[in-house]
């Protein structure tokens, strides 16, 4: 346990950069909707038109295989961060998959927004935020742990005059990875069971918004 505490403190630089790298891709994402054409943005009011009207009629499915697609996504992006930071070419990759996720989200919450303004950032509240509380936090520590260790691998390969011992850093990096794995395990049954139940709550007023505009 106070191998782990040491360890965050030193890595406390690395999770300030990757978090402030995860908000600039948030801030990327959000002006790449602004930035859409005007059959682009129809194109995706439409699509989004659909999709809650299915949801508000139909519900989305909660089940065994919606939590193994659910969570075998956000393991991915684990998984990958943690393959990525064995090696020294992999540290530029960490960064970008960092990035790509603010943007991901960004992009999402600013068309949720530019559609349906405040009854989109309702849906955004309720479909996107509660799990993500969790999600991008774990994901920001196995990036900067990734870095850490990438980093680690450098100096043993490149500046130390002789070579580091990596096995323990090894062993914790991989540790907390995997700890980090199981607690995404957690999120993502709240995000099969509870999410859906949570956006269906808001659907209708979200439909309501749509047929009102298309009925102008």
């Amino acid at each position: 346990m106070r191998n782990f505490r040491h360890m965050i403190k030193e890595q406390t630089p690395l999770y300030i950069f990757v978090a402030v790298l995860f908000l600039v891709g948030v801030v990327f994402g959000a002006l790449i909707v602004s930035a859409l054409t005007m059959d682009q943005q129809q194109e995706l009011s439409d699509y989004l038109g659909n999709f809650f009207m299915t949801v508000d009629q139909h519900g989305l499915p909660a089940a065994p295989e919606s939590f193994w697609s659910i969570a075998g996504l956000h393991l991915k992006w684990i998984g990958l961060i943690w393959i990525l930071g064995l090696s020294v070419i992999g540290l530029p990759g960490i960064l970008v998959l960092d990035f790509l996720k603010g943007v991901l989200i960004g992009f999402t919450v600013g068309c949720l927004v530019s559609q349906y303004s405040w009854h989109g950032l309702l849906f955004a509240l309720v479909s996107v935020a509660p799990h993500n509380l969790v999600v991008i936090p774990a994901l920001l520590v196995c990036s900067a742990a990734a870095i850490a260790f990438s980093l680690l691998m450098i100096r043993s390969r490149v500046t130390a005059r002789r070579p580091l011992r990596v096995g323990r850093p090894f062993a914790m990096y991989t540790l907390l990875s995997f700890v980090m794995a199981l607690l995404i395990l957690g999120v993502s049954s709240f995000e099969t069971w509870v999410t859906p139940t949570m956006m269906r709550w808001v659907t209708p007023s979200l439909v309501q918004s749509a047929a009102e505009y298309n009925g102008q």
